[in-house]
C-alpha cells in the first residue's frame, strides 16, 4: 500500500520554523517511500483565519521546496459534509446540544471544586491536552428543557457523549513505529464536535478528511499525541480506516518554549526577507538537505 501523508495548517498567521519542520517531515516520509503528500487548509476558525494567510501558506511551502498532489482541500468549503456527520451521530444518540458559555463552565467547575464531593465529570477539571474538561451540564438536561431551548433558537454546540461513545467503540489503540499503542479518549470528556459558529470542530473535520483523502500516515507534533485517542474513537464510530501515526518532536526556542505564530521573528516570510535561502531555512528547522 502506498504511503499518503499530509500537512494541514490553519491559516491564522504566517508559517514559522515549527511549521516548516512539520511540513518537511510529512513530505519526506511520503517522498522517500514513493508515496503521496497532500496539503489541506483547516480554516474552520472563521474569526481568525484570513485569505492572505492561506495564500501565504502555499507561497511559503513552494519557496521552501515542497510540492503536493491534487487540489488543496479547504475545510470551510465542506461544511454540509460535516453537518451530515453530526446528524448521523444525533440519530444514534451520541451527541447532544450544549448551551453553556465558557464563563458558565468555569463557574460550575469553580463551584464544584469547593464542594466536599465533586461529581465524576468534575473530578478531573482538565483534559489531557490541558483544556478545560466539560462538566457534563447539558448532558443532564431533561428532554423538555432541551427541546424548548432548541425551539427558542438558543445558540449551542454539539458535544459527544463520551461515555456512550467509548462504551460502543470498546478498547482502542493506534499504530506507531510498528506497534499498537492502547489509548483512552475518556479523560477528554464530552468534546465538542460541532461548534456554535460552524457545524464541525477540529476533531471531527480532521478525522473525516484523513479518511476521505486516504491518508495512511498521520504525522504531527508530539503535543497532539493525546488527541489521537479521540480521533481513534471517531474512526471506530464511523467505520473509517485507522492510519498509522508518527508524532514528532517540536521545534523550540532557545529557552525551551515551543514556537508559536506570535513569534514573528521566526516566520518563513521574515527569514526570506532577511535573505536566507530555502536550504538555510530547512537547516534551521532541523531538516537539512
Amino acid at each position: 500500500m502506498s504511503i499518503v501523508t499530509r500537512f494541514a495548517p490553519s491559516p491564522t498567521g504566517f508559517l514559522h520554523l515549527g511549521h516548516a519542520y512539520a511540513a518537511l517531515f510529512a513530505w519526506r516520509r511520503a517522498r522517500e517511500a514513493g508515496g503521496r503528500f497532500l496539503l489541506r487548509l483547516e480554516d474552520l476558525d472563521q474569526a481568525r483565519c484570513r485569505p492572505e494567510y492561506a495564500a501565504a501558506i502555499l507561497e511559503d511551502l513552494a519557496w521552501l521546496g515542497l510540492d503536493w498532489e491534487g487540489e488543496v482541500r479547504v475545510q470551510s468549503r465542506h461544511l454540509p459534509t460535516y453537518r451530515r456527520l453530526l446528524e448521523s451521530l444525533e440519530v444514534r444518540g451520541l451527541v447532544y446540544p450544549c448551551f453553556c458559555t465558557r464563563a458558565a463552565i468555569r463557574a460550575e467547575i469553580a463551584a464544584a471544586s469547593a464542594a466536599p464531593h465533586a461529581a465524576p465529570d468534575l473530578a478531573h477539571p482538565e483534559s489531557p491536552d490541558g483544556a478545560t474538561r466539560y462538566p457534563g451540564t447539558c448532558r443532564r438536561l431533561d428532554s423538555g428543557e432541551r427541546r424548548a431551548r432548541l425551539a427558542a433558537g438558543e445558540p449551542h454546540a454539539l458535544r459527544l457523549d463520551m461515555r456512550a461513545a467509548a462504551g460502543l467503540a470498546g478498547p482502542l489503540a493506534f499504530l506507531e513505529n510498528g506497534r499498537q499503542i492502547p489509548c483512552d479518549p475518556t479523560p477528554f470528556g464530552d468534546v465538542v464536535l460541532g461548534r456554535k459558529d460552524v457545524p464541525a470542530s477540529y476533531h471531527l473535520a480532521v478525522t473525516h478528511d484523513d479518511a476521505l483523502q486516504g491518508v495512511t500516515l498521520v504525522t504531527r507534533g508530539e503535543d497532539l499525541r493525546s488527541a489521537t485517542a479521540v480521533h481513534r474513537l471517531l474512526q471506530a464510530l464511523f467505520g473509517w480506516p485507522a492510519p498509522a501515526y508518527a508524532h514528532h518532536a517540536l521545534v523550540r526556542r532557545a529557552g525551551g518554549a515551543r514556537l508559536a505564530k506570535r513569534d514573528a521573528a521566526a516566520t518563513l516570510r521574515s527569514l526570506r526577507a532577511a535573505g536566507l535561502t530555502p536550504a538555510a531555512v530547512r537547516a534551521m528547522a532541523g531538516m537539512p538537505d
